[in-house]
């Protein structure tokens, strides 16, 4: 096993590189310039010229990717252009509200779509079943900033019930300090429930919002799988032998069908910890989607270079725990 894992970390430093290289490439390629961005329009051209030279802009391009590469190594991620704050400081507080928001979403994507998927599955061809993948289908159909406005409009204006936007309320704000960034945790951690209970209020919206296209492929994914371990022999041999049919759907078939489902959970999460863009502007989310979209409008290269990068170093590192977890689930697959 150990020898496996040090065999994949090495294998993403191939990864890793050409990432750094594909959004150096593009990201310079997008029309722009920082330097007139910063100063306005009406900058003259040797103001302009002038800080181009402080920000290293003028230098050749591989000279500059050269120079982001080393500052990597050095574990530095540089400086915003726009606002001036290291790059690694951002991260360390939009990170926790981005990952907050992708956990809630997939806890609810995982608590839904697979009992809907069983339930599919064993209910093959019912009305139970085409209803649910009626429903999945839906799900990955609709536009995720429809659904958001949508939710807003009825649960924040017309009723109330629940907040619009932001991660905590502004009263709620003057006595609850954030320990980690995680304000869930953090408010458990100070046995803080007035401060929990508003921040959780803050979550359901945009976790509800973030889930349904994950939720909907689990639920496919899940019925499929499904279906495919329920015409196996050692099924049928199960109830012939006069098994509770819970038992032989719970025990032998969902733990058997579990690898594709935990596979795309690993990559359905990997994605949403890149950054649910619309998502998060829709709420006024500030996690890392929403930072680094805006970091391209306003051709922060830093930011974007940054940003993206810690982004797939967290997407890989996932897919390894989702490799690792394999044998957990399967006693039959070993790591040579």
């Amino acid at each position: 096993m150990g020898r496996y894992i040090f065999r994949r970390l090495l294998n993403l430093i191939p990864v890793l590189f050409g990432i750094t290289l594909l959004v150096f490439i593009f990201l310079h390629l997008i029309p722009g310039d920082p330097a007139v961005a910063l100063l306005g329009d009406r900058a003259s051209p040797d103001q302009v010229e002038a800080l181009r030279e402080r920000l290293g802009l003028n230098q050749p391009l591989p000279v500059q990717y050269f120079a982001f590469i080393g500052n990597l190594l050095r574990l530095d991620f540089g400086t915003s252009i726009i606002s001036g704050v290291p790059i690694i400081e951002e991260i360390s507080i939009r990170w926790p509200a981005t990952f907050e928001l992708s956990l809630a979403a997939m806890l609810i994507a995982v608590i839904l779509g697979i009992p809907v998927g069983v339930l599919a599955a064993v209910r093959k061809n019912s009305a139970v079943d085409n209803l649910a993948m009626s429903g999945s289908l839906v799900g990955v159909s609709i536009p995720v900033y429809w659904l958001g406005l949508l939710l807003v409009y009825i649960f924040a204006v017309n009723v109330s019930w629940l907040p619009p936007s932001g991660r905590l309320s502004i009263d709620a704000g003057f006595s609850f300090q954030p320990i980690t960034g995680f304000y869930v945790l953090d408010a458990l951690l100070q046995l803080d429930f007035q401060a929990l209970q508003d921040v959780l209020s803050h979550l359901v919206l945009p976790a509800i919002t973030l889930s349904t296209i994950p939720l909907a492929i689990l639920a496919r994914i899940t019925r499929s799988a499904m279906l495919e371990v329920l015409s196996q022999d050692y099924i049928r041999t199960a109830r012939a032998k006069g098994q509770l049919e819970r038992w032989v759907i719970f025990k032998h078939a969902l733990k058997n069908a579990l690898l594709p489902v935990v596979t795309i959970i690993g990559l359905q999460f990997g994605t949403l910890l890149g950054g649910a863009i619309l998502t998060e502007t829709i709420f006024s989310w500030p996690g890392i989607g929403s930072w680094i979209y805006e970091g391209i409008l306003a051709r922060d290269y830093p930011v974007v270079q940054g940003g993206v990068f810690f982004v797939a170093i967290a997407f890989v590192l996932i897919n390894l725990l989702v490799d690792l977890s394999y044998a957990l689930l399967d006693p039959r697959i070993q790591y040579q």
